[in-house]
Parts: C-alpha cells; sequence; structure tokens
C-alpha cells in the first residue's frame, strides 16, 4: 500500500513538474507607412511567411503557402483588419483597421487624395490604382466616395493578381 502511494505521488509531482507557462504573444501596435509600403518599418509585401509572423505574432490565422491554398496562403489579422497576402506579394487593409497610417487615407473622400497620391494610374467606379515607388496603391471606395479599403503591392497594375 505504502509504495502505491508514493507511485502516486511521484505521477502526480511529475505531472506537475511537466507543466509549462504559456505566454500570450503580445503584438505590437501596427504603423503603416503609405508612401513607402511598409508595415512597422520592417514588414514588405514581399516579405515571407515567416518573417511576418515572427514580427507580429498575434496573427488570428495563417495559412502556409502552397498552390491548393486560398490565395495562394498569408498571414491574417482579422481583429486588426489587416491581411498579408504572401504568395501574392500584397497586404489589403479593411474598413477597422486597428493601427495607424501615415497618411490618412480610410475614409478620405475620393476628390482629396491628391494632394498625397497625385493622380491615378487606373481609374474605375469602384477604385483607384496609384503607381508608387515600390509598386501599386489600390484604393476602394464606398457609395459615398470615401477610402474604405487599400491594397498595396510590389507588383505593377498589369501583373498584381489579387484575391477575389
Amino acid at each position: 500500500m505504502i509504495k502505491a502511494n508514493i507511485l502516486f505521488i511521484s505521477c502526480l509531482v511529475f505531472n506537475v513538474c511537466q507543466a509549462q507557462l504559456k505566454t500570450t504573444p503580445v503584438c505590437p501596435s501596427v504603423s503603416v507607412d503609405i508612401l513607402n509600403g511598409r508595415i512597422n518599418n520592417e514588414i514588405l509585401p514581399t516579405s515571407t511567411f515567416s518573417f511576418i509572423k515572427t514580427k507580429l505574432p498575434c496573427f488570428t490565422s495563417a495559412v502556409a503557402e502552397s498552390d491548393s491554398a486560398k490565395c495562394g496562403g498569408g498571414v491574417f489579422y482579422k481583429d486588426k483588419d489587416i491581411y498579408f497576402y504572401t504568395a501574392r506579394n500584397y497586404i489589403e487593409i479593411g474598413p477597422n483597421f486597428k493601427g495607424s497610417l501615415s497618411v490618412p487615407l480610410m475614409g478620405a473622400a475620393r476628390n482629396s487624395l491628391y494632394k498625397w497620391l497625385g493622380h491615378p494610374a487606373i481609374k474605375d467606379v469602384n477604385w483607384e490604382a496609384f503607381q508608387t515607388a515600390y509598386g501599386v496603391l489600390i484604393l476602394y471606395y464606398n457609395k459615398l466616395s470615401k477610402v474604405n479599403k487599400i491594397q498595396f503591392s510590389s507588383e505593377s497594375t498589369t501583373t498584381i493578381k489579387l484575391c477575389e
């Protein structure tokens, strides 16, 4: 009986010793430099899947890059409304973005963008694409002609492949 009790206590102590403290990943604030195409001065549209996950560890989901993955894969921050499509080399920022923009584009009126971006390279009823030093910046507009989605990429207007 004593041997059984010692064995039982030993098992309990061993299991407690195996317990690990797990920390919650702390995510830095997200700062987007629109004119230079960078996130937190480090992440580019061409940054790798693992690099993004390391620099912003609090992602809500991640899909490894592959031909069978939807949109080629990426790292997604649904709670911050920012999405990195790593296989397609572009970043998307939604209307509920939690972070800061170097140029206050989100919610800006369509007719007020010239002072920051110049003339668009391509115009459509619902969006405009601007040529940048790093690639292309695409702005989408709501019914009030205010920006409600931002995409930027290292690709050009003729080579970019957006996720539909």
